[in-house]
């Protein structure tokens, strides 16, 4: 069974509103720098980067990263992993860094993150926007900004789709059909 959870209307709005979201809290867009991680998060970042430039005339500056081998699981896996790029062209040090993904679940793939951007460089602070909070968090990790906050079992699966990707702009949450 599959659901649509937010259309592209809805994803356009969340995203809206984390950007106002972003500028109140940081009282404007000085010193903020957006970094996705790879693949879904950095398309949000850069959505969000627009949607700043849109409410404050400059956009933020948006890093791409990779913590594929950063994960705690990669010797479970059976293939090897696919590497994709880390790109942040600026210095982080003394700005506000807001970590971008679209799904946030255990919260390992943040851990990784985080640790990934601590090697790279030394932010005054880190923040974290996710479009979708499902819960079951392994460790003590929250988003600062959220799309939506959806309550999932287990064994649900929650897919974000992106036109970056030749999607059309969706998250749908998968069910496993029941077998009698």
């Amino acid at each position: 069974m599959e659901r649509v959870i937010l259309n592209s209307n809805e994803i356009s709005r969340a995203l809206t509103r984390i950007s106002h979201e972003i500028l109140e809290r940081n009282k404007g867009p000085k010193d903020l720098i957006l970094i996705g991680i790879q693949t879904g998060g950095v398309y949000l970042a850069q959505r969000l980067s627009s949607q700043i430039e849109k409410i404050e005339g400059d956009p933020l500056p948006v890093g791409a990263l990779d913590i594929t081998l950063y994960r705690d699981d990669l010797a479970n896996r059976s293939a090897y992993p696919t590497l994709k790029k880390t790109d942040i062209p600026f210095d982080m040090t003394d700005h506000k860094v807001i970590l971008v993904d679209d799904v946030l679940y255990t919260g390992r793939t943040i851990r990784a993150a985080l640790d990934s951007l601590i090697d790279l460089g030394r932010p005054r602070e880190i923040q974290l926007a996710v479009l979708i909070d499902r819960g079951h968090r392994e460790l003590p990790i929250r988003a600062d900004y959220v799309g939506k906050n959806l309550p999932t079992a287990f064994e649900e699966k929650v897919k974000v789709f992106l036109e970056e990707t030749g999607e059309e702009d969706r998250v749908i949450l998968n069910r496993p059909s029941k077998t009698h």
